[in-house]
């Protein structure tokens, strides 16, 4: 499992075994069953998660009780609400398990240690950031630009896996159309 993460890492910077094991020694290894909540809408964010194995989806649940599917994240992603972890608040989504799935998570506490304490991890995390914010505005431009049609397209492009992992129902809901619209594109 270390060498997933190691892996991940080195995809962005190099780091010795050393590193690595500082790095590691601040996160902690975490199961959670299919359906399980890493945390829910109103609880505090205590964590980001790093996945090893599994599926989980995060969501937006709007004043109408209607359930929106913000992101998927699945192995080598990172995932949280981020906006309630660096703000130490309470969360405004929930992240639930899709899979039985497996993640490294790590306190913001510790976040902000490994960051103070090791400049190759700053820069990581910031170049990890920086990949977040153009894949969240690519997700709006997508929305603003693109009809439904070319939204499951683009998904399917990049992401052909969820296709096989993810049920049409929440599959719709990310994309923003009804079960019944997405069923006419699998034809």
């Amino acid at each position: 499992m270390k060498e997933k993460l190691k892996e991940h890492i080195e995809k962005l910077i190099p780091i010795t075994d050393d590193e690595l094991s500082f790095v590691l020694s601040h996160f902690s290894l975490e199961n959670y069953k299919k359906n399980d909540f890493l945390f829910q809408k109103g609880e505090k964010v205590k964590n980001c998660y790093f996945i090893i194995s599994g599926l989980l989806k995060l969501v937006y649940d709007d004043h109408d009780g209607k359930q929106h599917i913000v992101s998927f994240a699945m192995e080598d992603w990172w995932e949280s609400d981020f906006s309630a972890y660096f703000s130490e608040t309470e969360a405004k989504m929930s992240l639930q398990c899709i899979e039985d799935t497996r993640v490294f998570s790590i306190s913001f506490k510790n976040y902000e240690k490994v960051l103070t304490e090791s400049p190759k991890m700053q820069q990581f995390f910031l170049k990890k950031s920086n990949l977040g914010h153009i894949a969240s505005q690519n997700r709006v431009l997508s929305f603003l630009t693109s009809n439904a049609k070319e939204r499951y397209e683009q998904l399917f492009q990049q992401y052909p896996i969820l296709f096989q992992r993810v049920p049409k129902t929440l599959l719709a809901s990310y994309l923003g159309v009804s079960r019944e619209t997405l069923s006419r594109f699998y034809s």
